[in-house]
């Protein structure tokens, strides 16, 4: 049969401009088809970042940081680690955006534009800090279903918006809330309009925090389409979950939100301890709410070799979800005995705190340095992998890296 539609000679010319090599057979590519180059589109050129960062998974999107490349104080994009769980909206219609108040709980259905929430809400600007739940998963024996995270899901940028409080204020809340739920632009990966990929939220006292922002700016910028663009809750402290993107709805119920992924073991761990393995009943299981204090060396990189040097100036960052972290140590004898490390109190509240220290190493050989971090109720990062869960969750085991002397 004869074949229709081909390819016009302009766009195969441009295609083969694009990939560097002739096409092969490009006269029988069929109109309208995308060679997989174009299906396939470089991730570090898509959501701009730097080529170190670790694709994890591209249907969603889901990149990663390696530890070293989290040392600035205020995470850029280039660095800050993706979690998706549907499709990236492919049109935002700014002229037309609007959220949407609803739910058990409100006085009545109230709608913003983005223009609405910029022009009639006093603007805050946060530091916090957004770590996925799973961040660690990759650790857990046996292994837990899901993203295999290392370390670097993990960030703290400067996020400004407007309080949600004050929204909520304005629209009229009943005296019987308990839960926010948000919803958003993105799309499930099936394709199904009618499907959310997620819709979580959080209680009310967390909710109408000073720090639970409607955002619309990252690092005094609009925010990257792939965190959020144009508006996104941000809840630091918490799961990264909580801090829904491309925010479009909120509900305010009376009775905690279920929406998808607030269900079944998504994002909640055993309420008591199990055995590694063991199946968890969901009635068993809890909401992860404050996130458990954890740290991260940033400097140097893992891997490191010192040239007859035995002086070494660590540094890096440390957080508590809603607590701050009251004491940062490190150890180089494999968690027998532990120095101090300085400490910087929290820019604001749920910011990540930095620390640094000189760091003597007595011989040439092959050293590890741990780091732990203690929140202010006394609990400490432990050093070995914490509790099994089903999910692999808040695996907050102290972070370690190696060096050699030479």
């Amino acid at each position: 049969m004869k074949r229709r539609n081909f390819i016009k000679k302009a766009a195969l010319s441009s295609l083969t401009s694009l990939i560097g090599a002739e096409i092969v057979f490009g006269n029988l590519i069929p109109e309208g088809y995308a060679p997989l180059f174009l299906q396939d589109p470089d991730p570090f050129q898509l959501f701009n970042k730097d080529t170190r960062m670790t694709v994890l998974n591209n249907k969603p999107w889901n990149i990663e940081a390696k530890a070293h490349l989290l040392d600035e104080k205020v995470t850029s994009n280039q660095f800050m680690f993706i979690r998706n769980n549907g499709i990236i909206p492919k049109a935002i219609d700014l002229d037309n955006w609007k959220i949407t108040f609803k739910g058990e709980s409100v006085q009545q259905e109230k709608s913003y534009s983005l223009a609405q929430l910029k022009e009639k809400f006093t603007h805050h600007t946060y530091q916090l800090t957004l770590e996925c739940g799973g961040n660690g998963r990759s650790e857990f024996d046996p292994p837990a279903m899901g993203n295999q995270w290392t370390v670097g899901a993990v960030s703290c940028a400067s996020w400004t918006g407007v309080r949600l409080r004050d929204v909520l204020e304005d629209v009229g809340i009943k005296s019987n809330a308990v839960y926010i739920g948000y919803h958003a632009a993105d799309t499930h990966l099936s394709g199904d309009p009618e499907k959310a990929p997620i819709s979580r939220g959080v209680p009310m006292d967390k909710a109408t925090m000073d720090e639970t922002l409607l955002a619309f700016k990252m690092n005094g910028k609009d925010i990257p389409l792939a965190h959020g663009y144009p508006l996104r809750l941000v809840a630091g402290g918490w799961p990264a979950s909580a801090s829904g993107k491309w925010i479009n709805g909120i509900s305010v119920r009376n009775k905690v939100h279920d929406g998808n992924k607030m269900t079944g073991t998504a994002y909640r761990v055993p309420c008591d301890p199990v055995e590694p393995g063991a199946k968890v009943k969901e009635e068993d299981m809890c909401i992860i709410e404050s996130m458990p204090v954890k740290s991260l060396i940033t400097f140097p990189r893992t891997g490191a070799v010192l040239n007859k040097k035995k002086t070494l100036e660590i540094r890096g960052h440390a957080w508590a979800g809603e607590l701050e972290v009251a004491n940062m140590e490190y150890s180089i004898d494999f968690g027998a005995t532990w120095n101090s490390c300085s400490l910087e109190k929290p820019v604001n509240r749920l910011a990540w705190q930095h620390f640094s220290a000189k760091v003597t190493l007595p011989k040439k050989g092959y050293y590890e340095i741990w780091a732990r971090a203690t929140d202010t109720q006394g609990k400490s990062q432990p050093m070995i992998l914490p509790g099994w869960n089903p999910k692999g969750y808040l695996n907050n085991a102290c972070h370690r890296i190696a060096v050699k002397v030479v």
